[in-house]
């Protein structure tokens, strides 16, 4: 399993208080209205359904802007496998606190939640094999970093941040650039020696043109298993000693058949459903007069 990469409380402060002002507006005008001033509260969220958890300091940040001293009790952490009817986590407080953050904070909970599950699910398909489930940029935008933490807690690794975080050429590059040969060229001229070069290969006979041009990791994009099986061996073939070259399978990979991907051998599996189509999780949270 992946490690969770720690989440910078910078993003966790743009990220709720974005949300916070998109909800409340200049207040939260049906719980000033009907629950008394000072009124203490406590709340439990509760698991609906068997789900990965992810996104606790996340929403414990949506009751913490109104009250740092909000008392906040965990009785799990991200990353672990809830199940259906367990109470996770309590906070005490103004009751008219916990009213204006519940929303934000279970938006959060359910979608970070949705992802880590969903994540599970693919690394749990592929387990006993070499491969790692990444994810894509195809991310909420604004929610990048929130979302790719998510699929850490559910055990998937990162793919680039954003454009600025490795050079991978894409079919639109290949067109514009000269092809696998010419464009790979040109980037090992521009960038660093610290970065990898990786590039999306559709054909064996670009598979070849790719390990002749020496790029660091082939996209085998939209292959089927037994494709992708042959480019691997392609690449074994090209490297007998010293295998140096990595593979990553790409497009039209689901649950049901990500596993003959992985038995086909390639390094990593890049999924853009964990971020773009993971269903959020259903999560309650339900108040009582502390």
């Amino acid at each position: 399993m992946s490690m969770i990469i720690p989440l910078d409380p910078e993003t966790i402060f743009n990220a709720v208080n974005a949300a916070l002002d998109e909800d409340i507006g200049r207040g939260d005008l049906t719980s000033r209205s009907v629950v008394r001033f000072g009124q203490k509260g406590r709340g439990a969220f509760m698991a609906k359904q068997d789900l990965t958890l992810a996104g606790l300091e996340v929403a414990d940040a949506a009751f913490t802007a109104f009250d740092p001293y909000i008392q906040i009790e965990s009785a799990a952490a991200d990353g672990e496998e809830i199940g259906e009817g367990k109470v996770f986590a309590r906070v005490t407080g103004d009751a008219q606190v916990l009213l204006a953050a519940e929303r934000v904070a279970l938006n959060f909970l359910q979608r970070l939640s949705g992802i880590a599950t969903l994540t599970r699910k693919y690394v749990a398909a592929v387990a006993g094999t070499q491969t790692k489930i990444v994810d894509t940029r195809k991310t909420t935008p604004g929610l990048r970093l929130l979302e790719k933490y998510a699929v850490t807690a559910g055990g998937g690794h990162n793919h680039r941040l954003g454009l600025d975080d490795g050079v991978l050429i894409k079919d639109n590059h290949l067109a514009l650039g000269g092809g696998v040969g010419e464009t790979v060229r040109r980037a090992r001229e521009v960038v660093g020696h610290l970065h990898k070069i990786e590039v999306e290969v559709a054909t064996l006979e670009q598979v070849k043109e790719a390990l002749a041009a020496k790029a660091d990791i082939l996209l085998l994009d939209n292959m089927t298993p037994e494709l992708v099986r042959q480019a691997v061996e392609i690449v074994h073939a090209h490297e007998p000693n010293e295998r140096r070259t990595l593979t990553e399978a790409s497009g039209g990979i689901t649950l049901t058949n990500v596993r003959e991907y992985a038995e086909a051998g390639v390094d990593m599996i890049s999924i853009g459903a964990l971020t773009h189509s993971a269903p959020a999780v259903d999560i309650s949270f339900k108040i009582k007069p502390a």
